[in-house]
């Protein structure tokens, strides 16, 4: 199992729940839409997939490990696993888009001669090959998106975790950008894609988990049998 919740509840002042009870598990090489409206609780969820913050009550499961219960030594070993891509892309402006893409990798302390291609791949496998060496100020937001998922992929994680990816961008970029998470599923990697966008969920017709007031209302298989994939 890459994640298991179990009867997990969040409360950031103590007292009352973000989350509440929540039960659901992600397998190895499983993707899940997560969806709700705007304040349902989606981006909490993830903070606890990635250990940015710890249950007030219930166990987060990760790669079989009890998280509730791990040092705090035994974090960052976890962390690495995986790969987040934020709503806000979180680049820094004075670095070019290859710095961005290897900085995880920088910060590890891994020598630039071991990634350098690696970086160099991701860029150009997200279509971004004739811009590595630009800075996200003159990047458009599906660029951006698109150096925030090589970043996050870099370091070859089991989990990736995204929220509200498609965002920012518009429908078309949406779409490609989407494309990319599902052929990384293909790869192998567990996935976890938090957005609004029903119609998209509906087309690429994969398993659904539904927040609404901090809880799970509703988890699915595929609503279209014949959806594009």
């Amino acid at each position: 199992m890459i994640v298991g919740f179990e009867n997990v509840g969040l409360s950031y002042d103590g007292e009352t729940e973000i989350l509440r009870d929540l039960n659901f598990s992600l397998g190895e090489g499983e993707f899940r839409f997560l969806t709700g409206p705007s304040g349902a609780g989606k981006t909490s969820l993830l903070k606890l997939v990635y250990l940015a913050h710890r249950p007030t009550r219930g166990r987060v499961i990760l790669f079989g490990q009890d998280a509730t219960a791990a040092e705090r030594e035994a974090l960052p070993a976890l962390r690495r696993r995986i790969g987040v891509v934020f709503q806000e892309f979180r680049l820094l402006d004075h670095l070019t888009a290859f710095e961005n893409v290897a900085l995880p990798m920088k910060v590890a302390g891994v020598n630039q001669n071991q990634y350098r291609e690696d970086v160099r791949e991701l860029l150009n496998w997200v279509g971004l090959g004739d811009r590595m060496h630009a800075r996200p100020p003159t990047l458009s937001g599906g660029e951006k998106q698109r150096v925030a998922l090589a970043r996050a992929l870099v370091t070859k994680p089991d989990l990736i975790l995204a929220d509200e990816p498609t965002g920012n961008v518009d429908p078309v970029m949406g779409e490609k950008i989407m494309r990319l998470f599902i052929e990384l599923n293909k790869l192998g990697a567990a996935v976890i894609v938090a957005t609004h966008d029903l119609q998209l969920i509906s087309a690429l017709g994969k398993p659904t988990i539904a927040l609404e007031n901090g809880r799970l209302i509703e988890e699915t298989a595929p609503a279209v049998a014949g959806a594009r994939r």
